[in-house]
């Protein structure tokens, strides 16, 4: 258990020190050989992640063991899991270049770097869905029999792999090859989210961070 732990906490820093996330976004995860879950807390920052911090959930989400709060993104982690079990890593950030492609326009679509083709294959961007909540697990579902890399709409990324190794240089190809996309192609229109759907966002704030700020946007 221990060198399992180890390995997480390892990618937790890289990913951090990568910038690939901020503050305390992002969550990382590996399926453990008895079908377990171990999933970073939320609300830590992936650069000050310790062994002692990390949490074993079940595959039907139940906390198994440890003493904070898994991260509230677990149900994409969860998804994957369930459906592939080919895969036993999961990595989700919020990297620049990869997130400008998620609230513009998915370059990924157009066949242009080989490479890209040959070690992410396709790249879909997901519909939005509301963070924390069933939406966002739900927009992946149409594609996580086939992807091993997601945009997810105005939001970030994701990224699996046999081992959290292969979905770290997943995540880390997906980035650099969005840097080089945007920067061949530019950007384009930016969606915004809708009235609606900043309502769900603040009610899944309040409901998983306690966050209740009133937002004035229209």
């Amino acid at each position: 258990m221990f060198l399992y732990k180890k390995e997480l906490v390892k990618f937790c820093h890289k990913v951090y020190e990568n910038k690939f996330v901020a503050a305390t976004d992002g969550n990382l995860s590996l399926r453990l050989p008895d079908g377990n879950i171990l999933i970073t807390p939320s609300g830590k920052n992936k650069g000050d992640v310790a062994i002692e911090d990390l949490i074993i959930i079940s595959e039907s989400g139940e906390k198994v063991n440890g003493t904070g709060k898994p991260s509230s993104e677990n149900k994409i982690h969860l998804l994957i899991y369930q459906n592939r079990p080919d895969i036993n890593a999961v990595v989700h950030c919020h990297p620049v270049y990869a997130s400008v492609l998620s609230i513009t326009k998915n370059l990924f679509e157009l066949p242009v770097l080989p490479e890209v083709i040959l070690t992410l294959g396709k790249v879909p961007l997901c519909e939005y869905g509301t963070p924390s909540t069933e939406e966002l697990p739900n927009s992946m579902k149409p594609y996580v029999k086939k992807s091993n890399a997601f945009l997810l709409k105005n939001h970030g990324a994701v990224t699996t792999g046999k081992n959290i190794e292969e979905a770290y240089f997943r995540m880390e190809k997906l980035e650099h090859a969005a840097q080089i996309l945007f920067t061949a192609f530019g950007g384009g229109k930016i969606n915004t989210l809708t009235g609606s759907e900043l309502e769900k966002l603040m009610a899944a704030a309040k409901d998983s961070y306690g966050i209740d700020i009133p937002f004035g946007y229209k």
